[in-house]
């Protein structure tokens, strides 16, 4: 009797194990699962001592600064998370507001549906997507609207996600991924019909390079719209909390420094933009885009459980603990930005390329 209740235990225990990562564990979108977790393009030996290196970046502040050291530090970024954001938050990299009665998945979905709508594009329009990551947005925009969408990323592991990706969707003929820096892209000028950037353009050192990048590549009278992160009109540089909330995202999100919103339009004008509109989709009416975080408190408890239990077993590189410490850290941190109404994800802005440079 007490070998089958001692059976009987440790069968519950393992298939509660079993059930903890192979059914929970999976994101949303079922692109990752908990026992695939890896340090992206970085040896499984070599996450741990990567996770260090890039912590390091934040003790030589003049080097994040410095525009030749970015893409090395956001590319390591992006090897160490990118599994974990798969597995744990699904294919888009990316807040939006809430909807109620809609899922997070189709609130997403929707955010992502009206970038492409407010730049006005057509069926076999040749878009860009600038920081494309493992190509979420990029596949809901190429359904949506049958446009071809070329997107970049500077992480080579990514590209090879989003290509998986795009095939499995059946989306590999509209979808094409490239691995570039956007700060000094491969393509030719006056080549895409549109472009967009969702939640990526905060990873470059100065604004006005990357959005002088975009400019250069669209076609004259073509429209460009990007969700910036920025700190609202409520931020205090004076406030300790403020600096303190502000600094946890920049640390936790590989961000060289974040910018105001009000320097956002006027960088667009420097490089030669038109302003068509611009507004903070955060704000009411709006859902508090944060809500998601503040639900997913008990996942990420479930998931670093599941993380640490991986990496004991030696099946999760070591060094994926601290990196999922990491961000379970800053999503503390976004919350409160959002709660406090310092911070948003989604300053919305949308610019036109002049038709030629006498209307500039």
């Amino acid at each position: 009797m007490d070998s089958l209740a001692l059976f009987c235990t440790g069968a519950l225990l393992a298939g509660g194990l079993i059930w903890f990562v192979c059914i929970l564990g999976p994101a949303e979108q079922k692109g990752k699962r908990a026992v695939d977790l890896s340090g992206g393009s970085i040896s499984a030996e070599n996450v741990q001592d990567n996770y260090k290196q890039y912590w390091s970046f934040f003790r030589r502040p003049k080097e994040i600064e410095t525009t030749e050291k970015v893409p090395d530090f956001v590319d390591t970024f992006y090897n160490l998370v990118t599994d974990i954001y798969e597995w744990g938050w699904g294919q888009s990299f990316h807040f939006s507001p809430s909807i109620p009665g809609k899922s997070h998945r189709d609130a997403t979905r929707l955010h992502e549906e009206m970038a492409v709508d407010l730049i006005d594009v057509k069926p076999g329009d040749r878009i860009l997507d600038v920081g494309c990551g493992v190509g979420g947005p990029m596949r809901a925009i190429a359904a949506h609207s049958r446009a071809k969408v070329v997107g970049i990323t500077i992480n080579d592991y990514q590209v090879n996600r989003a290509r998986l990706h795009n095939k499995k969707a059946g989306l590999d003929s509209l979808c094409e991924v490239v691995c570039g820096n956007f700060l000094k892209m491969q393509f030719p000028d006056n080549s895409f019909d549109g472009a967009y950037s969702i939640e990526a353009t905060c990873h470059a050192p100065k604004l006005e390079e990357v959005y002088a990048e975009i400019f250069r590549v669209l076609k004259p009278g073509s429209l460009y719209v990007s969700y910036e992160w920025v700190t609202t009109d409520k931020f205090r540089a004076e406030n300790p909390e403020h600096v303190e909330i502000i600094q946890g995202i920049e640390r936790g999100d590989a961000l060289p420094g974040l910018r105001s919103y009000a320097d956002i339009a006027e960088t667009a004008r420097k490089v030669g933009f038109e302003i068509v509109k611009e507004s903070d989709l955060s704000k009411p009416p709006a859902q508090p885009w944060w809500t998601r975080l503040k639900m997913g408190r008990i996942a990420y408890w479930r998931n670093h459980i599941v993380v640490t239990v991986l990496s004991a077993l030696g099946i999760a590189p070591k060094g994926t603990v601290d990196v999922h410490e990491m961000l379970f850290v800053t999503a503390d941190y976004l919350t409160r930005g959002g709660d406090s109404g310092i911070f948003s994800p989604m300053h919305m802005i949308l610019c036109r390329k002049p038709e030629s440079p006498a209307s500039s």
